[in-house]
């Protein structure tokens, strides 16, 4: 690419209120991957000269609009290139306006380019998208890079309310909710044949519907808990068998053990892998259930309140912030997911309550309009 876009001067005939934007990220999937191309899009459109730095996958698999492009590799986890990756944001930063951050490891790392509070000329805006999880070591090192990231940044944005209180406790001067738009609804150009929905739940009568990632912070194991509890209460005779299904949209790691899991206890679930038909499936389900451990704003929640789906979520993470009220929240425990699933498959009437719900908080989503001004504000400051 022509560097002379960050690294030169002013181009001739530049409006005065331009900035040059770096928006930087490390691997990224779901909605961290969509949120760094909407905010690229819209800073662009805008007016501005954005280059998206990021690793060369994320880059191919998401529309940046008009912003310039770069790959940079910023892995999961430390690695001895992190140093040649210190050094490039440390000399882009010397002839960008701002450099915005998404995630903890890219925050971390553009923090550390940067040196400190207005020690460089670029003001770091950074957006943490997830909470640090998994084992001792993990845990240390992201608490150390939340430390980091909230004591350097000029301006904090957070997907969840926890992860905002988290830092503000940790020394952040502005720390903020991210603005998450909710996606928009299109239609699909070809509708998805009857079979193909009526497969999803083999033909069961009671329809439960999870579009999730197969990883450990979806809660796999809390939905198959929770299925093998709705499986007994069903299958309360001899010779009973339960009259309910739990499909499964997505993949991901946990897929082998979950299915093994399934076949050794004969639970009622589905695991149909990715699908390109989930509209029309949380428009068919009876009952659309998030069983994650921790979550910042998921898209997936947005789209079932957007097809007007009787939800039931875990109360974790940004889970109630974006459910607006549309949704049952429980805690995440098998047998209060189990009982309040088995409550609204039972009665029509509370479904439709919900539903209700859904639909009037659907309205209430944020939208692409409502990021161009958090980003005018926060990134561009003005």
């Amino acid at each position: 690419m022509n560097r002379s876009h960050v690294e030169g001067a002013e181009q001739p005939g530049a409006r005065p209120d331009r900035l040059r934007i770096l928006e930087v990220s490390g691997s990224a999937a779901g909605g961290m991957r969509a949120h760094l191309a909407d905010c690229a899009r819209i800073l662009a459109a805008a007016g501005h000269d954005v280059i998206v730095e990021a690793p060369a996958d994320v880059l191919a698999e998401a529309d940046f609009g008009t912003a310039r492009t770069e790959p940079l590799t910023i892995g999961a986890r430390p690695t001895p290139g992190d140093g040649a990756v210190v050094a490039r944001l440390r000399r882009l930063g010397r002839h960008a306006d701002v450099i915005h951050a998404h995630g903890l490891r890219a925050g971390a790392l553009a923090a550390l380019a940067r040196g400190g509070p207005h020690l460089g000329r670029a003001r770091l805006v950074v957006t943490i998208h997830n909470r640090p999880v998994g084992g001792r070591l993990t845990t240390v090192v992201g608490e150390r890079l939340m430390r980091l990231v909230a004591q350097r940044a000029d301006h904090v944005l957070a997907v969840s309310p926890d992860l905002v209180e988290g830092l503000r406790a940790r020394g952040a001067a502005q720390v903020d909710l991210a603005v998450i738009p909710a996606p928009k609804r299109g239609r699909q150009r070809v509708a998805p044949p009857a079979s193909s929905i009526e497969s999803a739940w083999r033909g069961a009568s009671g329809r439960i519907l999870t579009v999730a990632r197969l990883a450990p912070q979806k809660g796999l194991d809390l939905l198959l808990d929770a299925a093998a509890l709705l499986a007994a209460q069903e299958a309360d005779g001899p010779g009973k068998t339960s009259s309910l299904a739990w499909a499964v949209a997505g993949e991901g790691p946990g897929r082998q053990a979950a299915q093994a899991r399934i076949v050794a206890e004969s639970l009622p679930v589905n695991l149909l892998g990715r699908r390109e038909d989930v509209p029309a499936l949380l428009e068919a389900a009876d009952v659309v259930v998030q069983t994650s451990l921790w979550e910042g704003q998921p898209i997936a929640l947005q789209e079932a309140l957007q097809a007007g789906a009787a939800v039931v979520a875990t109360d974790v993470g940004g889970t109630a912030a974006t459910a607006r009220g549309g949704a049952i929240l429980v805690q995440p425990q098998p047998q209060l997911l189990a009982d309040t699933i088995a409550g609204l498959l039972r009665d029509n009437g509370a479904r439709d309550r919900v539903r209700k719900r859904a639909r009037h908080a659907a309205e209430r989503l944020p939208d692409a309009t409502d990021l161009a001004a958090q980003l005018d504000a926060v990134v561009a400051h003005r």
